[in-house]
Protein backbone atom coordinates (compact mmCIF):
# COMPACT_ATOMS: atom_id res chain seq x y z
CA UNK A 1 0.00 0.00 0.00
CA UNK A 2 1.37 3.46 -1.10
CA UNK A 3 1.41 6.25 0.99
CA UNK A 4 -0.99 8.01 -1.04
CA UNK A 5 -3.44 4.86 -0.40
CA UNK A 6 -2.58 4.98 3.16
CA UNK A 7 -4.70 7.72 4.04
CA UNK A 8 -7.85 6.73 2.14
CA UNK A 9 -10.46 5.10 3.70
CA UNK A 10 -11.64 3.37 0.94
CA UNK A 11 -8.72 1.74 0.05
CA UNK A 12 -8.65 0.83 3.68
CA UNK A 13 -12.07 0.05 3.67
CA UNK A 14 -11.74 -2.29 0.99
CA UNK A 15 -8.04 -3.77 1.95
CA UNK A 16 -9.89 -4.63 5.83
CA UNK A 17 -12.89 -6.71 3.74
CA UNK A 18 -10.20 -8.76 1.47
CA UNK A 19 -8.17 -9.41 4.63
CA UNK A 20 -11.76 -10.52 5.97
CA UNK A 21 -12.42 -12.51 2.78
CA UNK A 22 -9.09 -14.24 3.43
CA UNK A 23 -9.40 -14.58 7.32
CA UNK A 24 -12.81 -16.59 6.10
CA UNK A 25 -11.59 -18.98 3.31
CA UNK A 26 -8.72 -20.38 6.25
CA UNK A 27 -10.95 -20.75 9.18
CA UNK A 28 -13.68 -22.54 6.59
CA UNK A 29 -10.51 -24.76 5.35
CA UNK A 30 -9.16 -25.39 8.26
CA UNK A 31 -12.94 -26.09 9.73
CA UNK A 32 -13.06 -28.77 6.59
CA UNK A 33 -9.16 -30.55 7.36
CA UNK A 34 -10.43 -30.97 10.92
CA UNK A 35 -13.91 -32.82 10.28
CA UNK A 36 -13.08 -36.21 11.02
CA UNK A 37 -16.74 -37.56 10.47
CA UNK A 38 -16.95 -35.75 7.04
CA UNK A 39 -13.89 -36.77 5.82
CA UNK A 40 -14.32 -40.47 6.82
CA UNK A 41 -17.49 -40.59 4.98
CA UNK A 42 -16.50 -38.46 1.35
CA UNK A 43 -13.30 -41.61 2.00
CA UNK A 44 -16.16 -44.29 1.99
CA UNK A 45 -17.94 -42.68 -0.81
CA UNK A 46 -14.80 -42.53 -2.81
CA UNK A 47 -14.23 -46.06 -2.29
CA UNK A 48 -17.76 -47.29 -3.25
CA UNK A 49 -17.56 -45.43 -6.05
CA UNK A 50 -14.42 -46.87 -7.51
CA UNK A 51 -15.84 -49.98 -6.38
CA UNK A 52 -18.89 -49.30 -8.83
CA UNK A 53 -16.69 -48.48 -11.20
CA UNK A 54 -14.24 -51.28 -10.95
CA UNK A 55 -17.32 -53.48 -11.37
CA UNK A 56 -18.90 -51.30 -14.85
CA UNK A 57 -15.68 -51.96 -16.05
CA UNK A 58 -15.09 -55.53 -15.35
CA UNK A 59 -17.82 -57.22 -13.50
CA UNK A 60 -15.89 -60.61 -13.73
CA UNK A 61 -12.64 -59.25 -12.50
CA UNK A 62 -14.96 -56.90 -9.39
CA UNK A 63 -16.77 -60.66 -8.70
CA UNK A 64 -13.62 -62.66 -8.70
CA UNK A 65 -11.84 -59.56 -6.19
CA UNK A 66 -15.04 -59.65 -4.07
CA UNK A 67 -15.03 -63.85 -3.98
CA UNK A 68 -11.37 -63.42 -3.35
CA UNK A 69 -11.57 -61.36 -0.70
CA UNK A 70 -14.65 -63.67 1.49
CA UNK A 71 -12.65 -66.91 0.71
CA UNK A 72 -9.83 -65.02 2.55
CA UNK A 73 -11.87 -63.98 5.58
CA UNK A 74 -13.67 -67.69 6.01
CA UNK A 75 -9.88 -69.15 5.79
CA UNK A 76 -8.59 -67.00 8.61
CA UNK A 77 -12.53 -67.52 10.46
CA UNK A 78 -11.67 -71.18 10.04
CA UNK A 79 -8.03 -71.22 11.40
CA UNK A 80 -8.55 -69.24 14.37
CA UNK A 81 -11.25 -71.21 15.53
CA UNK A 82 -8.93 -74.36 14.92
CA UNK A 83 -6.02 -73.19 17.15
CA UNK A 84 -8.28 -71.71 19.54
CA UNK A 85 -9.61 -75.44 19.52
CA UNK A 86 -6.16 -77.21 20.28
CA UNK A 87 -5.43 -74.71 22.78
CA UNK A 88 -8.62 -75.96 25.20
CA UNK A 89 -7.02 -79.35 24.91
Amino acid sequence: MTAAHANDPEAIKAEIEATREQLGRTVDELSARLDVPARAKESAYRARDTAVETYRESPPLAIGGALTLVALVLGLVVVRRRAASRRKR
